[in-house]
């Protein structure tokens, strides 16, 4: 299992803090961005950006798990950044497709969306797969050629 980069904004502290201890028992390497405080106000916005600029740093081999009330927020903003493709998974079958068809590298849930059980479940299958080369890399290249015309170093 690769490593993983969390991040939560305030709504989503506990859940954040119980998917870590899930990650580490399973034998995950875990650098959690924040936040550690229901009083803490940063925006999700920033909180994502730093989830996703550690992964590239990390060349991309690491994976990010972003958890805000909905996950949607976080999931637009990590969109937005160079070699992410992240999705808002609240089933276990979209966890699974986002591995196995189009080579997602960021989870996003929402605290106020799903429960602990569901969230645990979702994230222990999510971390399980890999992406294999095969009838959906033609598909995944294609992402990664609208991400290269839009997106300039």
């Amino acid at each position: 299992m690769r490593d993983m980069v969390i991040g939560c904004d305030n709504a989503a502290v506990a859940l954040k803090d119980t998917l870590k201890q899930l990650l580490e028992s399973m034998g995950v390497s875990v650098t959690d961005m924040g936040v550690s405080s229901t009083e803490d106000a940063t925006a999700y916005p920033l909180i994502a950006q730093q989830v996703c600029a550690q992964i590239a740093r990390d060349g991309y081999a690491s994976r990010g798990l972003l958890i805000c009330g909905t996950g949607i927020g976080m999931c637009i903003t990590a969109n937005k950044c160079k070699g992410i493709r992240a999705v808002v998974a609240h089933d276990i079958y979209s966890a699974r497709r986002s591995i196995l068809s189009n080579d997602c590298n960021v989870l996003c849930l929402g605290a106020r969306v799903i429960g602990v059980e569901l969230a645990k479940s979702i994230l222990t299958e999510w971390v399980s797969l890999e992406f294999a080369d095969g009838a959906s890399t033609p598909k995944v290249n294609e992402m990664k050629k609208v991400e290269a015309k839009h997106f300039r170093d």
